[in-house]
């Protein structure tokens, strides 16, 4: 069949240089309006480089933080709806002390001034002030506690929100998107703080409401003309607040990529894996220059947008103060003309400063919570992001295992800007069998596992499982039924337990079941040797048991490394230590734990399941996973062709196709490229003698301890 275009993607008319439409700035996609990051759902507000910028409908931006508001308040509410009502009425009880204060004041200075002062109404207006003091004391406090833990339960109930989000994302695809990376970091960094924020920004528009309502009364009172006078002074400072609010927001979303850099490189240059070769390349005063000049470009913006900040507001300060200095000029020759009271200059001095400060006050909280829900959305892109592979509304459940698993006419590339990886595969895995995938670098095998297990989708071509096509069955159900071994197989920084449990989450508590998988995967001799056993940390980046499970008011022994040790691992009933790192032959081996732990699965995937160990280990290994997927379907790959021998099937692929498939006598007899690349193998294994052209390996037959030569991986 003719093969798909495979270069790039479909042109775009009048593209500019970037190969982007004009004036798009180059991180985001076709299709978005400028200043909104690709995923945003319509109506969002703008958070690019251009926001701000007068291009996008105000009552879209409008309608979508009052939709952004929505969710963090209901957020919120849900965390804690008794403590979010506590502190909102704490809150506007805060609000009217303020004014309720200045009104006591000007009545005692009238009493006074005037000469009628009696006690009675001395010692009430007092003890009123007093009233007042102890409640402006104790108020702020116990709202203060109110919003950490309101803060605190949003934030836990938020950051669950945001990863049941990113498990939705049932494929790989995603997580190799550097935008959608920047997106899913910048909700990680605000996802789980700006709903509180949001929060405490709309009961601070409420608080300095109602703060301004009452000092504005005030002002109408003694002053009726001053009042919108002060109003007015205030409106350009709101517009300035809500205009730097944007920007800023903007400028966070312009240094994403730069911080994940930085923070790249931070993580880099502290990791174990990475010191052995900084140390002797001499690489790590590269790295941290590196890490320098991220931090420096981040800085520089951050330093234009703080330098544009003090412009604006110290102008609009500085005319808001003017306005004022007016109004109390006016208010001192009044009261000497006799047109004012001395509580009434009072009164007029503290609603002047409450109603600007009030003003003012509402402009930095309406601009806070216009930047915190423009950062709010990158939580609410995550949060309602589209899947990454289509799902049916009723996924059909996976059933077990019959007949084999069939790719027809497979086309496969990892985007349109790279090449195909797989060309027209056509393969048929059956029931029963263990098939061996063999090639060259790039020919497509670890590839074809993750097409297997569905973490991509064929551009074209489907995979069968008994004849139903993979994409109509439940994810989750499917993987239920496949063990797999990969090759960059994990190592988590935990017990050496739960490194195994993980390989089925349902059985992680069963020790009995946990300790005869490593023993199939050989690994139990290791793990019971370690100083905890199977509950031995396997990291240095924790301490042995540092979990919140001690005393709860501190260290319990006064001193703040809380009895951490130096140690690599205490004995049973030691205090803390730090773990132990084991050797790759020792993870990989914790790897073939989690798969044993699985139990009988439909499909067994080993890719390189013996990479990391010696001939002897390896030996040992592929005969334990030989009667473990005895009579069961498996797929085998390996750059060790002698470990591939015994499959039923050996498949070679080669640019993406199947070049020869058979067993390896046949194959060999053929003498194509599988017999090409065993022979390249075996030269190392066999007697070097003059004119020896036999291609026979120098191990026996069976062995199960393929040639060491490795071929490049894919």
């Amino acid at each position: 069949m003719p093969e798909p275009v495979a270069s790039g993607p479909p042109p775009a008319p009048a593209a500019g240089p970037s190969g982007l439409p004009p004036g798009l700035p180059p991180d985001l996609p076709p299709g978005l309006p400028p200043g909104l990051p690709p995923g945003f759902p319509p109506g969002s507000p703008p958070v690019g480089p251009s926001a701000g910028a007068g291009d996008a409908a105000p009552r879209s931006r409008a309608r979508a933080s009052v939709r952004g508001a929505a969710a963090a308040l209901a957020l919120a509410w849900r965390a804690g709806p008794w403590l979010a009502t506590a502190f909102a009425l704490l809150t506007l009880a805060g609000a009217a002390l303020p004014v309720v204060t200045a009104w006591l004041t000007k009545s005692a200075i009238d009493l006074i001034a005037r000469g009628a002062a009696t006690a009675p109404a001395l010692t009430g207006l007092g003890a009123a002030l007093a009233a007042c003091g102890v409640l402006a004391a104790v108020v702020p406090q116990a709202a203060r506690y109110a919003r950490e833990e309101t803060g605190r339960r949003v934030g836990l109930a938020a950051q669950d929100r945001l990863f049941r989000a990113a498990e939705r994302f049932v494929g790989l695809a995603r997580f190799e998107d550097p935008v959608f990376l920047d997106r899913l970091r910048m909700a990680q960094q605000h996802g789980a703080t700006t709903p509180g924020q949001v929060v405490s920004a709309v009961l601070g528009i409420a608080r300095t409401t109602v703060t301004g309502a009452g000092f504005l009364g005030s002002l109408l009172v003694v002053g009726p003309w001053m009042a919108p006078v002060v109003v007015c002074a205030a409106v350009p400072s709101l517009a300035a607040e809500l205009w730097l609010a944007r920007r800023r927001a903007a400028m966070l979303w312009r240094i994403g990529p730069a911080e994940r850099r930085e923070f790249f490189f931070r993580e880099l240059l502290v990791n174990v894996q990475a010191a052995k070769e900084m140390r002797l390349f001499g690489t790590g005063a590269h790295l941290r220059e590196l890490m320098n000049g991220r931090r420096r470009a981040a800085n520089a913006e951050r330093g234009r947008t703080d330098r544009r900040e003090l412009r604006v507001q110290g102008a609009a300060g500085t005319f808001g103060a003017l306005a004022a200095g007016g109004g109390l000029v006016w208010a001192l020759h009044a009261a000497a003309g006799g047109g004012l009271t001395v509580g009434d200059v009072s009164l007029f001095a503290a609603a002047v400063a409450g109603v600007q400060g009030a003003l003012t006050g509402l402009a930095v909280e309406v601009a806070a919570a216009h930047r915190q829900l423009l950062l709010f959305g990158h939580y609410l892109a995550v949060l309602g992001g589209e899947p990454d592979l289509p799902v049916p509304p009723l996924p059909r459940p996976a059933p077990p295992l019959r007949r084999g698993v069939e790719l027809r006419d497979v086309w496969f590339r990892y985007s349109p800007e790279h090449p195909w990886t797989l060309r027209g595969l056509n393969l048929t895995i059956p029931y029963g069998e263990a098939v061996g995938l063999v090639g060259r670098n790039g020919a497509g095998k670890s590839t074809l596992v993750k097409l297997l297990c569905r973490m991509y989708d064929p551009e074209r071509g489907e995979i069968l499982w008994d004849g139903t096509d993979i994409r109509e069955l439940d994810p989750a159900g499917l993987r239920a039924r496949i063990g797999a071994v990969f090759q960059d197989y994990m190592q988590y920084d935990m017990t050496a337990a739960e490194n195994i449990g993980l390989g089925d989450v349902g059985r992680i508590g069963d020790r009995a079941r946990i300790e005869a998988a490593a023993r199939g995967a050989g690994a139990h001799g290791f793990v019971a040797a370690l100083p905890r056993g199977y509950d031995t940390l396997l990291s240095r980046l924790f301490f042995q048991g540092d979990d919140l499970d001690g005393d709860p008011d501190g260290d319990p022994d006064g001193d703040l490394d809380g009895g951490r040790g130096g140690g690599a691992g205490n004995g049973p009933g030691g205090g803390q230590g730090t773990g132990v790192l084991l050797s790759g032959g020792q993870w990989q081996r914790l790897a073939l734990a989690r798969a044993y732990l699985r139990g009988d699965r439909d499909l067994l995937i080993l890719d390189e399941p013996g990479s990391g160990l010696d001939a002897e280990a390896e030996h040992e290994i592929h005969v334990g996973l030989r009667e473990h997927r005895r009579g069961r379907t498996s797929v085998l790959v390996s750059h060790r062709l002698g470990t591939l021998r015994e499959a039923g099937l050996l498949v070679v692929l080669d640019g993406g196709r199947v070049a020869e498939q058979g067993t390896h006598a046949e194959l060999l007899a053929r003498g194509g490229l599988y017999a090409h690349l065993f022979g390249l193998q075996a030269q190392g294994y066999r007697a070097a003698e003059p004119g020896d052209g036999d291609l026979a390996p120098a191990f026996p037959p069976g062995a199960g301890n393929g040639a060491r030569a490795d071929l490049p991986g894919t």
